[in-house]
């Protein structure tokens, strides 16, 4: 268990100490998708959604959801987010919706969690809107896509 930062020597969970770390400007993007029937789509798209704007809301619940991070992962530190944002791509010829989440900070550790729980909040806000008419959409490719600052520095998934 060396190799898993959240376990000591006993494989107990911890928290990781990040005191000694220096502060450094860190910024994480994660995406995801949601895959959904034409029709599902084309209500998005068009502002049709008896619920409301449906994109709109999910941006709303993906920044929220990013404060909370430390509420819902358990060994995460809580956090002074600088930024949060987060960006939809309608692909009509897949009937899905992308979701770029990018969570900024200045601090002793990486915003990583914040970026994908903002990410995933979002597209499961986008279920939720939508469930009523389209119950089989399909949230995928969840992942983090670019990490900057810190000691290892810049990271971008291949």
């Amino acid at each position: 268990m060396s190799d898993f930062t959240h376990f000591d020597e006993q494989g107990r969970a911890v928290m990781v100490g990040v005191g000694e770390k220096s502060e450094t400007r860190r910024v994480a993007v994660a995406t995801g998708r949601i895959r959904m029937r034409p029709e599902t789509f084309i209500m998005i798209r068009d502002g049709a959604a008896k619920k409301g704007d449906v994109i709109g809301v999910a941006r709303l619940a993906g920044i929220m959801a990013s404060k909370r991070t430390p509420d819902l992962i358990p060994l995460c530190h809580p956090i002074a987010l600088t930024k949060v944002t987060l960006d939809f791509t309608l692909d009509e010829a897949a009937s899905a919706v992308d979701c770029a989440a990018t969570a900024e900070t200045v601090g002793r550790t990486g915003v990583e969690m914040e970026a994908l729980t903002a990410a995933s909040v979002a597209l499961l806000t986008v279920y939720d809107m939508c469930k009523a008419v389209d119950r089989g959409m399909v949230i995928e490719s969840i992942r983090l896509l670019e990490k900057l600052g810190g000691k290892s520095g810049h990271w971008h998934a291949e």
